[in-house]
């Protein structure tokens, strides 16, 4: 099976202008709804290139005590990171390390989804740390503690997080320094995204490789890669999505038609729910930026963090949820969670929990019955 190839890997990974399309649109489906938008990835990816980027090594290629630095984008996905210049991701990175004075071996990005799989690339080649293909976690999620590995359930841990962001109405970029307890911290972080009206470049939370090989989701990047080369070896849009539950080995597609659409920005994120019909099964999802319950009638489907997925039905284009439109015609893929390389911070009953409240749904209970 698939998942036994994603383990070791000595030789880099190539991540030539030639793999960015693979990459991003592998990332845009494991994003389940969230992650930043596949252009944005695209560009980011190509300025990346355009500045020497090539290749991604493995966790083991270091030593145990190598310092991994976190790097990611806070924000709302109907935001968009399209304020964000690439030198801010750059500059992020850069002022956590004048601010603590460390020697970072690496960079791992938080989350994998459209952007969150090629965040990390232009700051590699920008300062020469090189990006390891273990995130924090193998897909997007909404919670910034659920990509810290859990790192918040550790006592007396501090927190250091660097941001850069820009303001909407004057384009000025802003940048801060924060220190202290990882709820508080991340919770600031959420802020500064929501007063931005965008989202923010983030580098924060330095582990030791050894330690992300235990918590993080190694292997996940390459993972990525392989699910978007599978979709692309496809022309027919429903065979494209069918070939991820063929990569899987499970899963399953519901072609659906829209019906409503509810959306809002609370808190710096995407808060909503979606309402399809397919046939004779009527259909909700609920959102907190990724898709987090998928109910037909009120009896669950799948529940986070299970993969939901959405993609145009003419196209087989890859949609998170901020794009979702009424009327629309939309495959929906599900793959069970089990399935996926999965980080420490998604696997936490008190962050579920978290979920559940934002949303109005029950998470760990649903889990339990399924």
């Amino acid at each position: 099976m698939q998942m036994k190839s994603l383990q070791d890997r000595r030789i880099p990974l190539k991540a030539s202008r030639a793999d960015l399309e693979a990459f991003v649109l592998g990332g845009a489906i494991l994003g389940g709804g969230g992650g930043g938008l596949i252009e944005e990835g695209m560009k980011l990816g190509r300025f990346a290139h355009g500045q020497g980027f090539s290749a991604i090594l493995s966790l083991s290629c270091l030593p145990g005590d190598a310092l991994l630095l976190t790097v990611s984008a806070v924000g709302a996905p109907s935001a968009g990171s399209g304020l964000l210049e690439p030198e801010d991701y750059v500059r992020a990175v850069e002022l956590f390390i004048e601010r603590t004075g460390l020697s970072i071996s690496g960079l791992i990005s938080s989350e994998v989804g459209a952007l969150g799989v090629v965040n990390g690339w232009v700051q590699s080649a920008a300062l020469q740390i090189p990006v390891i293909d273990a995130p924090a976690n193998g897909r997007a999620h909404p919670l910034g503690l659920m990509g810290s590995m859990g790192l918040h359930r550790k006592k007396g841990y501090v927190s250091r997080q660097a941001i850069v962001t820009r303001r909407r109405k004057k384009g000025r970029r802003d940048e801060a320094f924060f220190s202290g307890p990882i709820e508080e911290v991340s919770s600031a972080v959420l802020v500064r995204a929501a007063a931005s009206g965008g989202m923010v470049a983030v580098a924060r939370n330095p582990v030791p490789a050894s330690f992300v090989v235990r918590k993080g989701a190694p292997g996940a990047l390459r993972m990525a890669f392989r699910i978007g080369k599978a979709f692309l070896e496809n022309t027919d849009p429903e065979k494209r999505v069918r070939s991820i539950t063929g990569f899987f080995g499970r899963g399953s597609v519901i072609k659906a038609g829209v019906l409503k659409k509810t959306l809002e920005q609370r808190d710096g994120l995407d808060v909503g729910r979606i309402e399809l019909v397919s046939g004779r099964r009527c259909l909700e999802l609920t959102l907190w930026n990724e898709y987090m319950t998928l109910e037909d009638r009120g009896r669950r489907l799948a529940t986070f963090p299970d993969l939901i997925m959405t993609f145009d039905a003419e196209t087989a284009f890859p949609l998170v949820s901020a794009e979702i439109k009424e009327g629309q015609r939309i495959f929906l893929l599900v793959v069970p969670g089990n399935g996926l390389l999965l980080g420490e911070g998604v696997r936490d009953p008190g962050l579920l929990e978290r979920i559940g409240k934002a949303i109005g749904k029950k998470m760990l209970r649903a889990r339990g019955r399924r």
